[in-house]
């Protein structure tokens, strides 16, 4: 029974061993060209900053370099078992190219990103093809055991060095294969861990610092007090809409029947008369809870989703409006509630303020991203915190840690975006 068990323990070391040696051949491949990309587009576009091109190119660059270590992040979690933690900042909240620019910059987390391609196209380079090194390289002692220094002596006519042995001969390639058979020795002792050791370098380069990790927890912290408020206004609103509205329509329909009751014998005319007008408040009262329902959640948006919802919403406005949708799938219900009423608030913001005759909208997936763009061509002159009601809309997508940029120069036109990261089913 042991003898099994340590040989079932013997082939799971060994398949273990060929797996990082081949994931990390790979990884070595893949990474280091991608690494030198990233660095290199990263140094050339901010060195064009000041002269304008870099303000453009590099949001785009950052974003990418992002994107590529957080591809390495999750693959440093699925191969090597290490979970490495994330602190971006949030994406400016502005259109202007350069103050993203800047502010993107001023992220820690930028210049972390660089630090770790430098490194990650060195030593992080090394140790990604050392598992493979040390199960490949035994590999050549073998064959030239087995007759293969006769092969290269007989085309070069030169001494084959394997390592620090000289293979001239039988006996000397024999010793070829036994320096290689050490070696197969070390890496199945060593390849998992030189393995380990590459993730635990990727992760010591991209980990956030204390700070930063405080940063964020204060970010959500700020984001979840946002949230609470943000519903217990909610709630307070539809407690006011409910007393001032439906309640008292109720009420008064109640005190019409108790009238009707009495008069039905004495005067029916007049009992026809409250009758109608019941009926009417019951009509009106059941439009009002209608309109509080799609309020709290439009039944078009649990049916048919966030494009149908916000193409419904665009029909009741009363500016011509158009809605572009491009979505493969559906994001999650409270993601899609979020942004169906971001969208409501900044159309109404429109229709109240702008002074515009049409208004586009425009959702889209992308990057791992729900972004929605509303436009107007309108006389411009909207700021968040300026009374419009962008700040609420602001605190409303930092729940789900989306963002707000707003563009919106003197004489317009007017186009504030939101991006939510989400995944679409």
């Amino acid at each position: 029974m042991n003898t099994n068990t340590k040989s079932g323990e013997t082939r799971s070391r060994a398949r273990d061993m060929l797996l990082a040696a081949g994931r990390g051949l790979a990884l070595a491949v893949v990474s280091l060209p991608l690494s030198i990309l990233g660095f290199c587009l990263s140094l050339v576009s901010m060195a064009l900053i000041p002269i304008g091109v870099g303000a453009l190119t590099t949001p785009y660059v950052v974003r990418g370099v992002r994107a590529y270590a957080g591809r390495r992040r999750q693959l440093a979690e699925r191969w090597g078992g290490v979970r490495i933690a994330s602190a971006y900042r949030p994406l400016p909240r502005t259109a202007n190219p350069w103050k993203r620019t800047y502010a993107l910059l001023r992220d820690p987390a930028t210049w972390r990103d660089l630090r770790w391609l430098q490194v990650d196209m060195t030593a992080g380079f090394v140790s990604a093809l050392a598992p493979a090194v040390l199960v490949l390289y035994p590999l050549e002692g073998f064959a030239l055991a087995a007759g293969l220094w006769r092969v290269y002596r007989e085309s070069t006519g030169d001494v084959y060095w394997y390592g620090f042995v000289p293979v001239g001969g039988q006996a000397s390639a024999f010793g070829a294969a036994a320096l290689g058979a050490v070696i197969l020795l070390v890496a199945h002792r060593y390849a998992l861990t030189a393995f380990q050791a590459h993730f635990r370098l990727t992760k010591a380069m991209l980990s956030p610092s204390q700070a930063e990790l405080a940063e964020r927890v204060r970010v959500l912290t700020q984001t979840r007090r946002d949230a609470v408020d943000t519903s217990a206004a909610e709630l307070r609103r539809i407690e006011r809409d409910l007393h001032d509205g439906a309640q008292a329509r109720l009420v008064a329909m109640g005190m019409d029947l108790g009238t009707v009751e009495m008069l039905v014998d004495k005067n029916p005319e007049k009992a026809k008369e409250l009758l109608a007008q019941a009926r009417q408040s019951s009509a009106e009262a059941l439009a009002e809870l209608r309109d509080l329902v799609r309020g709290i959640h439009p039944p078009v948006l649990a049916e048919r989703g966030l494009g149908d919802a916000v193409r419904a919403l665009a029909l009741r406005l009363p500016i011509a409006t158009e809605v572009e949708v491009e979505l493969a799938g559906r994001a999650e219900a409270p993601v899609e509630s979020a942004a169906y009423f971001a969208v409501s608030e900044a159309l109404t913001n429109a229709v109240k303020h702008s002074g515009a005759d049409r208004i586009w909208v425009d959702l889209r997936h992308s990057e791992g991203s729900l972004r929605i763009s509303v436009t107007d061509n309108g006389r411009g002159g909207a700021a968040i915190g300026a009374g419009s009601g962008l700040a609420g809309l602001e605190r409303r997508l930092g729940t789900f840690d989306g963002v707000l940029a707003v563009g919106s120069p003197a004489g317009g036109p007017t186009m504030v975006t939101m991006e939510i990261p989400c995944v679409l089913s």
